[in-house]
C-alpha cells in the first residue's frame, strides 16, 4: 500500500490528474479521520462537519499546486496544516463582530458550558508553530505528525529514521518552545 501511495504521489506531482484523484480516493478515509480529530480539538468553536472540512482542504490544496510530497506522512502533515488553517479561518469569520460573533449562545440546561478556545490563542499557537518550522523543522514535523496527524512516537521515529526516544525528546522540546512562545504574548 505504501509503495502504491508513493507512486501515486509521484504521478500526481508530475501533473497526472487521474493519479491525483486516485491518491485522494485511497487516502480519503484517513484524511476524513484526520479532519475529525482536528474538529474534535476545536469542537466548542467550530460548527462544520469533518467531510466539509476535508473537501474544503482538498479544494484548497488542489488550487495551490502545493509542494512535493515524497511520502504519505509528509502529505498527511501538509493536509493537517491546511485543515488547521481552514479551522482558524472558520473561527475568525464566525466570531467576526459584524456578524455578532462576540456573543456566545448557551443553553440553560444543567450542563456546564465547555471552555471555548480563544481564536487569538489558536492563531498565536499556529504562528508559533510556523516560527518553529523555520527555526527547527524537525521539531515542527514532530508536532504536526503527533498532534495533528495522530501518529505514535514509534511511527514518527520510523518516518524520521531516528529512535523513539529521540522523537520523545523532540516532542518535549517543541512543547516547551510552543508554550513559551504563546505565553510570552499573554499580558498579565
Amino acid at each position: 500500500m505504501a509503495s502504491t501511495i508513493s507512486s501515486l504521489i509521484g504521478a500526481a506531482e508530475r501533473g497526472e490528474t487521474r493519479a491525483a484523484q486516485a491518491l485522494f480516493d485511497s487516502l480519503y478515509s484517513e484524511l476524513r479521520q484526520l479532519a475529525g480529530r482536528e474538529l474534535a480539538r476545536n469542537s466548542a468553536t467550530v460548527s462544520i462537519s469533518p467531510t466539509t472540512l476535508l473537501h474544503e482542504a482538498y479544494l484548497d490544496m488542489a488550487s495551490q499546486g502545493g509542494p512535493s510530497f515524497p511520502d504519505r506522512a509528509r502529505f498527511l502533515t501538509y493536509a493537517a496544516r491546511v485543515m488547521r488553517g481552514l479551522i482558524i479561518d472558520h473561527m475568525r469569520s464566525r466570531r467576526a463582530h459584524k456578524r455578532g460573533g462576540q456573543f456566545e449562545i448557551t443553553s440553560l440546561e444543567n450542563q456546564e458550558a465547555e471552555p471555548v478556545m480563544d481564536d487569538k490563542a489558536l492563531t498565536r499557537m499556529s504562528e508559533a508553530l510556523d516560527e518553529l518550522a523555520v527555526t527547527d523543522p524537525q521539531l515542527a514535523q514532530v508536532v504536526d505528525l503527533k498532534f495533528f496527524c495522530g501518529f505514535s512516537f514509534s511511527e514518527i521515529a520510523t518516518i524520521q529514521t531516528v529512535s523513539e526516544r529521540t522523537v520523545q525528546r523532540r516532542w518535549d522540546k517543541a512543547r516547551i518552545y510552543l508554550h513559551r512562545s504563546v505565553s510570552a504574548d499573554v499580558s498579565l
